[in-house]
């Protein structure tokens, strides 16, 4: 488990990218709860920046290693999970992983003692932006969307990033502590801190500065 507090945009996606590069070696799942230190959006990788452009008033707008739509940074709870090749989790199907970590989500509320329901199906009603309808599997509180993913696939491993709506009158803190809770109870985790080594910092340091932070990488589609 890392808890990496807030940093820039560019610094959260680039450190998440660099947790599933680093997975061949480090060979062990990884779950990082972080914050934003400004107001920003994040958007798919394969969307294009012209379109999402006008979406959204806040900035800055960055591009995510991860699929998926327009995603407001401004009062958002974020996560990520990432397995290495070889995890059980890696192998399932994008569906599948995508139910699973939205029925982790539902526990967790649950012994927070709010009611969510998964969505049985997909509703649209805006394009390409995360929070305007659902897709199937997303998490909802009173038919509404709170929380959805974006994952990616590789060689290396299964990224997955997050983003929550909270309901009102709910600690960030105490939904962390649910989290490690379920999959403490209902799958045997015994957590424990990561601590990133210097190279991986290094690494997400130089992401953020060489591509994340740069216009002609966010604009690059």
């Amino acid at each position: 488990m890392l808890e990496t507090g807030a940093g820039s945009a560019a610094f959260n996606m680039a450190l998440d990218e660099a947790l599933l590069e680093a997975m061949p070696r480090l060979r062990q799942p990884v779950l990082r709860f972080y914050k934003w230190t400004e107001r920003a959006a994040s958007f798919g990788y394969f969307q294009k920046y012209s379109e999402v452009e006008p979406w959204t008033i806040l900035r800055p707008l960055v591009r995510r290693p991860t699929g998926g739509g327009l995603v407001p940074h401004d009062a958002d709870w974020t996560y990520s999970l990432v397995f290495p090749a070889g995890h059980e989790w890696h192998a399932l199907q994008a569906a599948e992983s995508y139910r699973r970590v939205h029925e982790w989500l539902q526990a967790a509320f649950a012994g927070l003692n709010v009611r969510t329901d998964l969505a049985p199906h997909c509703r649209k009603e805006g394009p390409g932006q995360c929070f305007a309808g659902y897709e199937k599997f997303d998490l909802l509180w009173r038919g509404k969307k709170i929380a959805g993913a974006a994952q990616r696939r590789t060689r290396d491993g299964l990224l997955i990033q997050g983003s929550i709506q909270p309901p009102a009158n709910l600690s960030r803190a105490n939904w962390h502590q649910a989290m490690l809770a379920v999959a403490s109870s209902q799958s045997g985790v015994a957590w424990k801190e990561f601590k990133p080594e210097p190279a991986l910092c290094d690494r997400a340091a130089d992401m953020a500065a060489r591509k994340y932070s740069q216009e002609e990488y966010n604009r690059k589609r």
